[in-house]
């Protein structure tokens, strides 16, 4: 990587101010492969070390779950010193209509998770399902809940967590394109956002943030704000697990903390007035959409500073509540307060 970069840095000082764009587009490529290889990579590292227990004899598994995370974190080192600045270039967009003909209501895609195999699983609030779409990304099946969803994020690359608004965690899974009931989590609290990283849950309880286990066991109270309801809203995690990012409903802000909970910084920007969802790619870059703005926006992994508006009103962005990275498809998913969801493909 670093001999590519000198490589290219040596190349652009040769060159003329008047080289074409595509030219050093061109240029470029080389280097916009090494990263994408990079993160998937990691992702598939990740997803390895959770399928490793499954597979081999308890001593083995230890050996190689510890191998393997060694390897995760020195990827996750590599990737925050690289690339969780890099802006993203949109550079197409589709629409999609997730709508069933036994849908009672319109839908509110109130989150999004991208699977590594390209399909793709939303949380529908108002028709209380969660459906799974392909990669073509049409609806190829769905799973009654009995109350409203909220929030979901992957656990592994055949399990999700969804946040429930009576107080509980639903575990979801995936296979042959099929979905199915897991088991829950009762909570104390009301959970309004759900975010995991590396064994870690972590959960939103409208005012405060709290660490558990995956089995439900309560670690501790990272963070808390009980000046009104919707103070914590969203949550998110760095992918090496040092960064926590929470956005508050009533505050309009977005608060980034250290993995001890302490508050690093707060963001506010006119772009902020009604954020609604929030993302973290596996390369660390830092998405949130806001539902009055009608914005998409990359804000800098230190939580100080917006980078760029990814897509407005003007790309068909309305209402946006949900958001997520696809690192199989280089692309950003939004999920709208209507029956489509919005497919930007990005570099």
């Amino acid at each position: 990587m670093r001999e590519k970069i000198k490589y290219l840095l040596a190349d652009f000082e040769k060159s003329t101010i008047k080289e074409k764009k595509e030219d050093l587009n061109l240029k470029q490529a080389p280097l916009k492969v090494v990263r994408n290889s990079c993160i998937r990579l990691h992702y598939e590292l990740f997803h390895l070390h959770v399928a490793i227990p499954k597979v081999l004899g308890k001593e083995l598994s230890f050996i190689a779950s510890k191998k393997c995370l060694e390897n995760i974190q020195q990827s996750n080192i590599f990737i925050k010193e690289n690339f969780p600045n890099h802006v993203f270039t949109v550079n197409g967009k589709s629409v999609h209509n997730v709508k069933m003909p036994s849908d009672s209501y319109i839908c509110r895609i109130t989150a999004v998770c991208a699977l590594p195999d390209g399909q793709v699983l939303v949380a529908d609030y108002y028709n209380r399902r969660v459906k799974l779409l392909n990669q073509q990304y049409r609806v190829v099946s769905h799973l009654d809940v009995r109350v409203r969803p909220l929030d979901m994020c992957q656990i592994t690359p055949t399990e999700a967590a969804v946040a429930m608004s009576n107080k509980e965690v639903q575990f979801i899974t995936v296979s042959q394109s099929q979905l199915a009931k897991g088991r829950k989590l009762k909570l104390q609290h009301y959970c309004a956002g759900i975010a995991h990283n590396q064994g870690d849950l972590y959960i939103c309880s409208g005012t405060a943030l709290y660490k558990f286990t995956l089995s439900g066991e309560l670690v501790c109270r990272l963070y808390e704000d009980s000046s009104a309801d919707l103070t914590v809203w969203k949550c998110a995690v760095s992918p090496t697990g040092d960064r926590l990012y929470i956005i508050s409903w009533d505050q309009r802000k977005l608060l980034t903390l250290a993995r001890d909970g302490t508050l690093l910084a707060t963001y506010t920007d006119p772009a902020l007035s009604g954020p609604r969802g929030l993302h973290v790619t596996p390369a660390g870059q830092v998405l949130v959409c806001d539902y009055l703005s009608y914005t998409v926006l990359q804000v800098d992994r230190e939580g100080e500073s917006k980078l760029a508006n990814l897509a407005t009103l003007e790309d068909g962005v309305s209402y946006p509540w949900s958001v997520c990275y696809s690192s199989t498809t280089s692309s950003i998913i939004v999920g709208l307060w209507d029956d489509n969801i919005l497919v930007f493909r990005v570099e």
